[in-house]
């Protein structure tokens, strides 16, 4: 047996969902789909060296010396 409602709450949750990723789809498609000057490309060796190539971070060591501030 079918609750009167259940139709109508799945499809209001399917219409949401579907705008939703509509509006992140476009929000992608705005800002993040092309860079902004064709200066900015780099060629992918370039980047993969500079990443690759960095040294790792160094964290400073953290001492408790028993006080708090």
């Amino acid at each position: 047996m079918k609750l009167p409602g259940r139709r109508s709450l799945a499809l209001a949750i399917t219409l949401a969902l579907a705008v939703k990723a509509l509006l992140l789809y476009g929000l992608w498609y705005a800002f993040f789909s092309h860079p902004q000057t064709k200066k900015m490309r780099l060629p992918t060796g370039q980047v993969e060296n500079h990443l690759l190539a960095a040294p790792p971070p160094t964290l400073s060591k953290k001492v408790n010396d028993g006080t708090r501030r």
